[in-house]
């Protein structure tokens, strides 16, 4: 293991184009102890070695590794750490050290093309991670927590629209409606099958079915309203808004949809109002942090005013 030790001690110096006096510079140690080190005569202390390895721009399992090789840089060091373990401790890191080549204008395109790849990495294994964990969640059914399983439900069948499986999306819903017609989750999740597919057509036929037979579900009004504001029935889609209000929304959900759809028709006064009138209901309710996030989305529509 020593000699493996020492061999690379060399190969990764002789990489970074480093002499033995320049290491020893570096280090704050003298150029005997840095070739006493590589000959194997003594060895580096345990605090020595992460600067050792900082320097040469590896981590310190690789001066024990048997073939290892030297990268250009840290970030390509640590972006191979990630590819290998999947852990987003490890993206955290390359991330933080390629955003510091970023900032030194030291960027080479090689490391650009590292750079979108660990990004590629980190969306590949969070979508499996996504399947993963949402699965584990249905496994347990509607009976073991209501609200995470149909929010899982609904997620699951996004994250399947984003990889181009709206079809089978669709088709599954009405299948499972076909066979359990009175569930109005179920038919909640067929309307936003056809709305990720873009089938806003189909997804309004299928609200004026649904809202029919549970007129009393406000969470379909929503859904009514989002449906109308895509085919340009505004205020087809503002009375669907104020409907949900009227029978009562959970967390101010049809204010966020009217302010997004004054804002979307350039009334950008009673955009910020509603924004507002969010913030105000919100931190009655102790929502402090969602009540400032509602108050700087009034801000941002605000500077329209002044365009």
């Amino acid at each position: 293991m020593n000699n493996i030790f020492t061999e690379n001690l060399k190969k990764f110096r002789l990489a970074k184009g480093l002499t033995q006096e320049q290491v020893a510079d570096k280090l704050n140690v003298n150029a005997q102890t840095v070739s006493r080190w590589e000959c194997g005569t003594t060895l580096p202390d345990v605090l020595t070695l992460p600067e050792l390895a900082r320097l040469y721009e590896v981590t310190v399992d690789d001066f024990y590794k048997k073939n290892s090789v030297a990268y250009d840089n840290y970030a390509q060091r640590l972006a191979s750490v990630f590819e290998d373990s999947h852990d987003i401790e490890d993206f955290i890191r390359a991330d933080a050290e390629f955003k510091k080549l970023i900032k030194s204008n030291s960027l080479t395109t090689y490391d650009m093309w590292e750079y979108g790849m660990i990004h590629y990495f980190l969306m590949h294994y969070g979508k499996e991670n996504a399947f993963r964990w949402f699965d584990k969640v249905l496994e347990k059914g509607e009976s073991d927590d209501e609200f995470a399983y149909w929010k899982t439900r609904t997620q699951r069948m996004k994250l399947c629209s984003q990889l181009g499986k709206n079809e089978e999306n669709i088709k599954e819903q009405r299948e499972i409606i076909e066979n359990n017609p009175d569930n109005v989750n179920e038919r909640e999740l067929l309307l936003a099958a056809y709305m990720y597919a873009g089938h806003y057509k189909e997804a309004y036929e299928e609200f004026k079915k649904a809202v029919a037979k549970f007129p009393d579900r406000w969470e379909l009004y929503i859904h009514g309203g989002d449906i109308s504001k895509k085919l340009g029935k505004y205020n087809e889609a503002m009375e669907y808004y104020n409907k949900a209000g009227e029978i009562g929304s959970c967390f101010c959900d049809e204010l966020y949809c009217k302010a997004d759809l004054y804002e979307s028709l350039g009334e950008y006064e009673k955009s910020v109002e509603m924004y507002m009138k969010i913030a105000d209901t919100l931190r009655q309710r102790g929502y402090d942090v969602e009540a400032d996030m509602a108050e700087k989305d009034a801000q941002e529509v605000k500077k329209k005013i002044k365009e």
